[in-house]
């Protein structure tokens, strides 16, 4: 089979690759679509940067060569399982738990003891084939397009977020970032929570005039004075800019909640004092649920037009170099998903 392999910063190749054999409990999967993000473009940039959860884990990191790709749709083609027969249509959540240990016992298998990525820690689907369990792929619903299906999981991603906000109906909210993991969670909190009042801030018009569409109430430019904006009942820092995540401490009210979803390349600071003695909450999210969020997100992609605002372009296998320099500089404003039958 064809695939894009990776082998360092600035060094993926198109080879030949064998088509991978699915052990008990796994598929076969046929990949149809497979999705470009934040991730890859880092490791294309600076290489690797995950920290497993369990180092012990035999897939606990990559440094190449190795498959990426851990955004994917595709059709079964081999399968033990009788929930997934051949021909079945379905959507990754590339991440692998064990199923077993504390933290998946109490349902957050996005944290699980023993969590390896497909894509990720193992080989991913920017490929003509991916193998991984059958219990990490969920059917689409009847009707939706694989297009719309190629951001199902950065959706779940951003659906988990929304779920670990806590918002609440009535809350005035604000969303720092308009980008695509912020978009995913502005429509995870419009999913989830009726009556929000939601104001999203970004320097992109192009990217607030999304926001909007999508159903925030206001869109402020964030090299604007934000004062106006003190006193929300939760903050969600969606940017992955240090300085935010400090300025929706400041933001919120006493009592209130931050969620920290953005991932910042240097470490932010905040004040403690102003934490502790205006009783604030400071969440964090990361990854999703599989038998939660994803099922989630694909309901919602098949009851919006979410995929005609995010998805950018469809783009053969050959196209992930140039592409991923394209998202680097900034030139790429949604999500550009992979054909690797192109």
């Amino acid at each position: 089979m064809r695939a894009a392999v990776y082998y360092g910063p600035r060094d993926i190749r198109l080879e030949e690759a064998p088509v991978p054999v699915p052990g008990t409990g796994e598929v076969l999967v046929e990949v149809l679509r497979s999705g470009l993000c934040g991730t890859d473009v880092t490791e294309w940039v600076a290489g690797p940067k995950l920290i497993p959860l369990h180092r012990r884990h035999p897939h606990s990191g990559h440094q190449g060569p190795m498959i990426p790709g851990h955004e994917m749709v595709g059709r079964v083609v081999e399968s033990d399982s009788p929930d997934l027969p051949p021909g079945t249509l379905v959507a990754g959540a590339a991440s692998v738990p064990c199923w077993d240990c504390d933290r998946c016992r109490e349902g957050r298998t996005n944290i699980c003891q023993r969590l390896y990525s497909l894509g990720l820690n193992a080989p991913g689907s920017h490929a003509e084939y991916v193998a991984g369990p059958a219990r990490s792929f969920v059917p689409l619903p009847e009707g939706l397009s694989i297009d719309a299906a190629g951001i199902a999981q950065p959706l779940a991603v951003g659906v988990h977020a929304a779920r670990r906000a806590g918002a609440r109906p009535g809350d005035c909210v604000v969303l720092f970032g308009a980008g695509a993991i912020g978009s995913f969670v502005l429509s995870g909190l419009r999913h989830l929570v009726s009556g929000l009042h939601v104001t999203v801030v970004d320097v992109d018009a192009s990217k607030l005039e999304r926001a909007a569409r999508l159903g925030a109430d206001v869109t402020v430019d964030g090299r604007s004075d934000l004062s106006h904006l003190e006193g929300a009942d939760l903050v969600i820092e969606a940017a992955g800019v240090p300085e935010l995540l400090t300025r929706a401490t400041e933001l919120v009210r006493p009592g209130g909640r931050v969620l920290a979803v953005g991932m910042p390349a240097r470490r932010a600071e905040i004040d403690v004092h102003h934490l502790v003695f205006n009783e604030i909450t400071l969440d964090t999210t990361v990854a999703l649920t599989i038998t939660e969020d994803l099922p989630a997100a694909l309901e919602l992609l098949q009851a919006t037009n979410l995929a005609d605002e995010l998805v950018d372009s469809v783009r053969p296998l050959d196209a992930i170099p140039a592409t991923l320099d394209e998202m680097a500089a900034g030139k790429v404003a949604g999500k550009v998903l992979i054909d690797p039958r192109l």
